[in-house]
């Protein structure tokens, strides 16, 4: 029964997680190793979660293992983010000229930002979590998520109006 549960759920939730690690990787193939080690996991810890809470727990198991690559990737070799440059081509040629124009826009939004102001949005703006299950996910208080996303808001809103 446990492997049919988790087919429905890496159905349901595969594209939200790959996305959410794409932004916090910056790199297709690293966000898809990073997207088969989260479902490994949830697979190992599926009856750990409740069925009402299986987006942010998801969540929460992705960012551990992004935590745990970057630890790896610092003792390693330091990679500059370039994804925003590096977008598949699954669409037109004017399709995904779009989408990487607002790709780019998003990733020069984001990169001025600190990780936690960028993780805040991410949750939260992007994948539309709550703040209290983006406050777990970051292991932070709710009321911290909420000046996180405030002070994100705000640089990016002050972005906009240079750029006018």
């Amino acid at each position: 029964m446990k492997g049919n549960h988790l087919d429905d759920i890496y159905q349901l939730y595969v594209q939200d997680v790959y996305r959410y690690l794409r932004s916090l990787c910056y790199d297709h193939h690293t966000a898809e190793d990073l997207m088969q080690e989260t479902f490994y996991r949830a697979y190992l810890y599926l009856e750990n979660c409740q069925d009402e809470k299986i987006k942010p727990w998801l969540f929460r198991v992705a960012y551990n293992a992004y935590v745990d690559y970057k630890r790896k990737e610092s003792r390693t070799t330091l990679q500059t983010p370039d994804y925003f440059q590096r977008l598949a081509d699954h669409h037109t040629p004017e399709d995904e000229l779009l989408r990487q124009e607002r790709w780019h826009e998003i990733g020069r939004s984001l990169s001025g930002l600190p990780e936690n102001q960028q993780q805040a949005m991410l949750l939260i703006d992007f994948n539309q979590l709550t703040y209290q299950e983006a406050a777990d996910i970051m292991d932070i208080r709710l009321s911290h998520v909420k000046i996180l996303l405030f002070r994100a808001r705000q640089a990016v809103r002050g972005q906009g109006r240079k750029g006018e």
